[in-house]
């Protein structure tokens, strides 16, 4: 923030804040670490966004194949896609925990996304060639079981490498690649139903899985070949040993704890702490709030739209995501995460009481669906938050990160059911009750991430004062000299 609090005037102030925006790389970093951030950004960024590019791919695809035939071709017109939902999330949420201890493993954390993303590629394909809805089922079990790992596994890497405003950048652009993958979800499964309906005998909602399988295989060989895992796995070839060591120094200066012992204890001293039970909670709230958002779809074909425009028209919601995904993390680094939090909420709030009250002009009902492209900002900040707060506790951290998927994700395997069902009076996407719900998790969302900050603003500050007087207390200690800090020590903005 330096540039802004120096500028003079209004104009100065919009360059400064234009330069700290995309100020990855400051010149006041050694060479060596300017070097070194720029190896890992290639290594983790790259591989990091094409998983999530296509997780997301395939996440949407589901919805997007359900609207462009698969529905009239499998006879589902009950509540079949909650059903296809409720596999996926079950395995999700039973296997996230442990892949997430898995991960925090130093000879595995190298090694188990790619690894898990063969076995995805090839489950993937797999949805191209079922005949029953039966077995579709079960391949969606299957990819969220293997897919239970990768959001909280790379928020964790990501905080393994990077720490402050570094951190928070990283995470904004690349979560942006979850509405991406959504985005471009609709637009080849507007050009395959167009152009790949009958090539091969196959309608074209299949071709999208197919494409999805091909886009994946790639993305994991590479993976085995540039993913660095943590700092503590076997070196990858492109790092040499300095690098490892000054990576190590500069998790040690920003007090941020390598990997240590995996016992029982991991589990007594994280329920012990405020920092589980409260983030869970804003997940579980983000979890429920957001379901409804992104089915839009399910209007438009309500509305009478063209298959083309049902899987295209949505992508706008999707761009506006890209966008505040990036940018709110990034101005998050920046001002007070809860400023950013606060303005995105009401947003979203603006555009859940116009679903809630519903009957209202198509074209605001075309802005009040796009606003919710707003609430991308939420979760990268939300995990940046987490990583930076317990920082501490690696091992913490990891459960931390899983228990908020597994806890948040259970609650998609019975709440869609009841509050978003897809047919009956209650149903998509009038959703007379889901959507006042929602409205009201956003709410408890936005006060539990503020309950974080406030309480987490408490602890520093106590921290400090402890600090402080143990200095005083020691002789001559406190006027020793002490090293130079690092960029990656700033502390979350809250």
């Amino acid at each position: 923030m330096t540039d802004i609090k120096q500028g003079r005037g209004p104009e100065n102030a919009f360059v400064g804040l234009v330069k700290e925006i995309f100020n990855w790389y400051p010149s006041h970093y050694p060479a060596a670490e300017r070097k070194l951030l720029f190896k890992l950004d290639l290594s983790i960024l790259i591989f990091a966004c094409l998983c999530f590019f296509v997780k997301f791919l395939d996440q949407t695809n589901i919805s997007n194949a359900y609207v462009s035939g698969l529905k009239e071709d499998f006879g589902l017109y009950g509540n079949e896609l909650n059903y296809f939902n409720v596999c996926y999330y079950v395995a999700y949420v039973v296997f996230q925990i442990p892949g997430m201890l898995l991960m925090s493993r130093p000879k595995l954390a190298r090694w188990l996304l790619p690894s898990l993303e063969v076995l995805w590629g090839l489950c993937t394909f797999a949805q191209s060639r079922v005949t029953n809805v039966q077995q579709l089922y079960a391949c969606r079990f299957l990819v969220g079981m293997l897919e239970a790992p990768v959001f909280a596994g790379t928020h964790f890497i990501l905080g393994s490498w990077y720490s402050g405003p570094e951190l928070f950048k990283r995470a904004g652009t690349w979560f942006i690649c979850n509405p991406l993958g959504s985005m471009v979800s609709g637009y080849l499964q507007a050009a395959a139903y167009t152009h790949l309906s009958g090539v091969g005998g196959m309608p074209g909602w299949r071709w999208l899985f197919i494409i999805d399988g091909i886009f994946t295989l790639p993305i994991a060989l590479a993976g085995f070949l540039v993913f660095p895992g943590i700092p503590d796995s076997p070196k990858p070839f492109y790092f040499t040993s300095d690098d490892i060591a000054l990576a190590k120094a500069r998790l040690e200066r920003a007090k941020i704890r390598k990997p240590g012992k995996l016992g029982l204890d991991v589990f007594k001293r994280t329920l012990e702490r405020w920092h589980i039970w409260v983030f869970v909670f804003c997940y579980i709230c983000m979890i429920i709030s957001g379901y409804p958002d992104s089915y839009m779809n399910l209007w438009l074909k309500e509305e009478g739209f063209s298959v083309s425009q049902i899987n295209q028209l949505p992508t706008v919601t999707y761009a506006i995501n890209i966008v505040a995904s990036w940018l709110g993390t990034t101005m998050a680094a920046i001002y007070p995460s809860w400023v950013i939090y606060t303005g995105a909420t009401i947003c979203i709030a603006f555009s859940a009481l116009c679903m809630i009250v519903w009957n209202i002009p198509k074209p605001l009902k075309f802005v009040a669906w796009y606003v919710f492209g707003v609430s991308g900002c939420l979760s990268p900040i939300l995990y940046s938050t987490v990583n930076t707060v317990v920082k501490g506790d690696s091992e913490e951290r990891a459960l931390i990160l899983g228990a908020m998927m597994t806890f948040g994700y259970s609650f998609n395997i019975w709440v869609p059911l009841l509050l978003f069902p897809t047919a009956g009076p209650n149903g998509a996407p009038r959703w007379r009750i889901g959507w006042p719900v929602a409205l009201a998790f956003h709410v408890l969302l936005w006060a539990g991430f503020v309950t974080a900050i406030l309480i987490h603003r408490r602890d520093s500050k106590r921290e400090s004062e402890e600090n402080h007087n143990e200095a005083e207390e020691t002789d001559g200690n406190s006027s020793a000299e002490e090293p130079v800090l690092l960029q990656t020590e700033a502390p979350v903005k809250d």
